[in-house]
């Protein structure tokens, strides 16, 4: 990943008459999800781009070390060998962007990992995820141990509260120590969109976050009743745009939760494609945080190669 994203001085006055047009974004979500998807070779040529944007994730409460193993071993062979060379992808070093876990798993991604001769990165969440209600000493405890344990990269989750309440200052703060705990670990910004109550809640959440430095914004824990949607995505991506045009600096963004088919994945690469172009379609400023997403592009990857859907046995998770 690229140098951290600095951030920039509080400006409320950039947040301050902000409304967003609720019908047109609705609009906008409407035409993105009825656009056709591409086809044929140009499918398979973007499934394959897909799986290299993916933080394959597990946050359960039965996670294992065997499990993580699993986890680790699917981010590096993410596509069946001879699926690869039927497209002759099999020498392109395609693996997953990152593998996020709970932070008292890092340790064993970290292992899994090295064991395997990899460098994906190793992601955390972190910050009483998913609610994001215990104390802000524990939560920045949780960002050094995860950090210390080996986690590159951060999933942090804000306070809702502040939102809620309008207290920008108190969560530009916030996101401010969890940077600085971060260290030389990467920042991504998880907003729980689905309960900020508006699109203008999301636009201003998005906006403080990206000040306070964050390296990536994403819409939601998974976690919520109401995870990633296109209407949301579409007034992040805007705010990612606006933030680009007023200081030079790009942040990243990453869907997440309930991004379970491979056509919905190649809907997000081109709603991202379409609203900030193809310097952000790379795994540095794209990532779309996913348990069984894998499993489908796999699936429609194996249809594209051999003219059949595949068994449940023949394409094994992990």
């Amino acid at each position: 990943m690229s140098a951290h994203q600095r951030g920039t001085e509080l400006d409320l006055s950039w947040i301050s008459k902000i409304q967003v047009n609720q019908p047109a974004v609705l609009r906008r979500a409407e035409q993105i999800q009825a656009r056709r998807p591409v086809k044929k070779e140009w499918q398979a040529a973007w499934l394959l781009k897909a799986v290299t944007f993916i933080d394959l994730t597990t946050l359960s409460g039965d996670d294992t070390s065997s499990n993580i193993q699993r986890l680790c071993y699917k981010a590096k062979y993410p596509i069946r060998e001879d699926l690869l060379k039927a497209l002759n992808m099999h020498d392109k070093g395609i693996t997953t962007a990152a593998v996020c876990v709970y932070p008292a798993r890092v340790c064993d991604a970290v292992k899994a990992l090295k064991a395997a001769g990899c460098d994906i990165p190793v992601a955390s969440v972190a910050t009483g995820f998913p609610a994001g209600q215990t104390h802000l000493k524990t939560r920045l405890e949780e960002i050094r141990l995860a950090v210390e344990d080996g986690a590159s990269e951060i999933d942090v989750v804000i306070n809702r509260t502040l939102v809620l309440t309008g207290q920008w200052e108190a969560l530009y703060d916030e996101i401010r120590q969890f940077r600085k705990a971060c260290g030389e670990a990467h920042l991504k910004t998880i907003l729980a969109t689905g309960e900020l109550g508006t699109l203008t809640n999301v636009y201003k959440a998005s906006m403080i976050a990206m000040m306070a430095g964050s390296d990536f914004i994403k819409t939601s824990t998974g976690k919520e009743t109401v995870n990633a949607t296109f209407p949301v995505a579409i007034v992040m991506l805007r705010a990612i745009r606006d933030f680009f045009w007023k200081t030079g600096n790009k942040v990243g963004f990453k869907p997440a939760g309930g991004i379970r088919s491979a056509k919905d994945s190649l809907a997000w690469l081109s709603l991202i494609k379409e609203e900030l172009g193809d310097e952000w379609l790379k795994p540095e400023l794209f990532r779309i945080g996913a348990s069984t997403l894998l499993v489908d592009i796999e699936r429609q990857i194996y249809h594209h190669v051999t003219g059949r859907y595949a068994a449940y046995h023949d394409l094994p998770m992990s």
